[in-house]
């Protein structure tokens, strides 16, 4: 099999998750370009870390569990790339294969086509952060791909990654993520161009297979060189469990990166799909402010590290075009009596507004009290 080896890491951090959790472990499972290893690291929740190791292997010397390989073939035992999966929890989860439970194929720890899947306690900070470190020092793969711990990927998601790793200058790679509302269907207030307030692909992102500023992290991949240039991410930004929905951890380590090499390559290829849960909470409007307070928040350290030019580049084009253009939709639907225009385009404002107080805010905050994160370097495991 030609290309990179791509190692998988999870970061997982509650038992509320659990079915979400062998969905997704299932889902990189079912790869047609098997990963070379799936690592679930659990940050600072000892019950989680345990339940995991027993299902997935027996603790070793560091705390962790490792399970061997289970074959080098291709595929699971799911359907393909656009089927639905069935998990435990008895719903439908779009994507790759594979339904987190026994059945055709075999144990669930040995899939067909999987590599190792080992269970590793955060070695760092709590946080998001430091769980991505923690992955990255354990992985053995010349590329490291993320996915969240409430999300499936389609059957050629780590293909798309690979296949784009062929240029030697490309050191990070993102792609697609797409809402799985609660409800069954996105709220008629939410805005399309909002959809990063749930972690997924909003409106405004180019299509295909372009070259961006940054990736977004819950569906991305960097090449274990990114890391060794620029260090790894940084703690004291992006999200602590279920505490303030912070964010921009991604977005300063690429610019980061860019500035340590650049002549970097930073892509999204839209079709590296990967399927993104949206709990009920997260549909509601209280959500919405506080998740868009907390990015300009986050963004306030993001310019603070590496500089207001930099760090709010991609952002004045996305408020200066491609909002003002949300809102003319949203107005437009209101005159032709379509459901939700009206809240789309105050959604829209709202969503601006709360961003902007957060950034005035945490502004002040970053030069009264200093940077409060840390960016260490990540040292790669040996391989073998």
């Amino acid at each position: 099999m030609s290309g990179p080896d791509v190692s998988v890491v999870i970061c997982v951090y509650t038992e509320d998750r659990w079915e979400d959790i062998l969905a997704a472990v299932s889902s990189v499972r079912a790869q047609s370009r098997p990963a070379r290893e799936t690592l679930l690291v659990v940050d600072h929740n000892q019950a989680l870390l345990d339940r995991l190791t027993k299902e997935f292997g027996v603790p070793g010397e560091n705390g962790a569990g490792e399970h061997g390989p289970g074959g080098n073939g291709p595929g699971g035992n799911g359907p393909g790339e656009n089927g639905p999966v069935e998990n435990r929890s008895g719903g439908n989860r779009p994507g790759g294969g594979g339904s987190g439970a026994e059945g055709p194929g075999g144990d669930r720890r040995r899939g067909p086509g999987s590599g190792a899947v080992r269970v590793l306690a955060n070695a760092g900070p709590r946080g998001l952060s430091a769980g991505r470190n923690t992955g990255i020092a354990a992985s053995h793969g010349e590329v490291i791909a993320f996915l969240d711990d409430d999300a499936v990927a389609e059957r050629d998601w780590l293909r798309r990654f690979a296949d784009a790793y062929a240029d030697p200058r490309v050191l990070a790679v993102g792609g697609r993520t797409e809402p799985v509302w609660a409800s069954g269907r996105r709220p008629a207030w939410f805005p399309e161009e909002f959809d990063w307030v749930v972690g997924c692909t909003y409106r405004g992102l180019p299509p295909g297979r372009v070259r961006v500023r940054n990736v977004l992290g819950g569906n991305a991949s960097f090449r274990r060189t990114a890391f060794e240039a620029a260090g790894g991410f940084a703690t004291g930004i992006g999200r602590d469990g279920d505490r303030r929905p912070l964010g921009g951890e991604e977005t300063e380590l690429c610019i980061r990166l860019g500035l340590a090499r650049p002549d970097a390559v930073l892509l999204i290829d839209d079709r590296a799909v990967i399927h993104h849960r949206v709990p009920a909470a997260r549909e509601r409007f209280g959500y919405f402010r506080a998740r868009t307070w907390a990015e300009g928040l986050s963004k306030a350290l993001v310019a603070r590290s590496v500089g207001a030019g930099r760090g709010l580049a991609s952002e004045r084009r996305y408020t200066t075009r491609v909002l003002p253009a949300g809102v003319a939709r949203g107005l437009r639907d209101v005159l032709l009596a379509r459901p939700g225009g009206a809240g789309r385009a105050g959604a829209i404002v709202a969503g601006v507004l709360m961003a902007a107080g957060g950034y005035l805010v945490g502004s002040v905050r970053a030069r009264r009290n200093g940077t409060t994160f840390a960016v260490t370097p990540v040292e790669g495991a040996s391989d073998g």
